[in-house]
């Protein structure tokens, strides 16, 4: 049975055509996206979604109305939910994206926004059994550091190319190198190495999506009495490390069991799931 989404406000039958070929995210990708994730009606981790979500199209220059607020946003979301029968388990994906033009035609810059629910289950699994995930870094690109590195941007390409070369030589994800030949983040995900019994995560300056996860345990681990600092990150950092782990808004927290020859426990990466687990119920 087909189900629904929500363009600026009104719920429309998939398959409904609500933009145009001159549509600028499609053109350039001029605009951003939130993919959040829904258990028994409730949105993890909303409030560091929309706070980036916001902090991101303040940075892209949109002319954001009164009436888009997190507030509205979450009604619109919750009641997609509800009428496509997706309100105990689903998956957010939240697009805005500016009106239509050319590339110097920027004279309307209020948002339009599309809001889709996604089941779970086309998700793969979290977590590979209990060995972790297989990774390598993808050698043929890198992202630049900048202003909009963070941005969790519809200009995606540098991502699925590393996704698609993840897939193509049986890896569970790929970490992605910046401009400097360090890495920033993996394809769908921020880093975390521990060492020592210290948790380290590249800082945003490297390059890296400003992750949701991310920013709640760089918030909440010193709380339950660990150590994390932000730190620049080279393959042989990888190599030295004692955990690494991936952490993502819609699949928690990874942990890496193999990188080239190297192979890791998940000790204290599993002790960190529990907390973050902990903090979704």
């Amino acid at each position: 049975m087909p189900g629904y989404f929500v363009f600026n406000g009104q719920s429309f039958r998939e398959g409904k055509a609500v933009i145009s070929p001159d549509n600028r995210s499609f053109r350039y990708g001029d605009g951003l996206f939130e993919t959040m994730r829904i258990i028994n009606g409730n949105i993890l981790l909303k409030t560091l979604h929309f706070e980036r979500l916001l902090r991101g199209m303040r940075l892209l220059q949109f002319n954001v109305p009164e009436f888009f607020t997190a507030t509205q946003l979450e009604e619109d979301i919750l009641s997609l939910c509800k009428k496509n029968r997706m309100d105990d388990k689903a998956v957010i994906r939240l697009v805005v994206f500016r009106s239509d033009g050319g590339l110097y035609d920027l004279e309307d810059m209020r948002p339009n926004y599309i809001i889709q629910t996604i089941s779970l289950h086309q998700y793969p699994p979290a977590q590979p059994g209990n060995s972790g995930l297989e990774i390598d870094i993808y050698p043929d690109a890198s992202k630049a550091c900048n202003i909009f590195s963070e941005v969790k941007s519809n200009n995606f390409l540098l991502y699925v190319m590393a996704a698609k070369y993840a897939r193509q030589h049986k890896l569970g994800d790929c970490l992605v190198l910046n401009q400097y030949g360090r890495i920033s983040d993996a394809t769908t995900a921020n880093v975390f190495w521990i060492r020592n019994n210290t948790i380290f995560t590249p800082p945003l300056s490297e390059g890296g999506v400003a992750g949701v996860t991310r920013r709640f345990l760089l918030q909440e681990l010193p709380n339950a009495g660990y150590t994390i600092m932000e730190q620049h990150l080279a393959a042989e950092d990888i190599l030295d490390a004692d955990e690494i782990f991936l952490t993502n808004a819609v699949r928690g927290i990874r942990s890496v069991g193999k990188f080239r020859s190297r192979n890791y426990t998940s000790v204290l990466t599993s002790k960190i799931r529990a907390l973050l687990t902990d903090k979704w119920k």
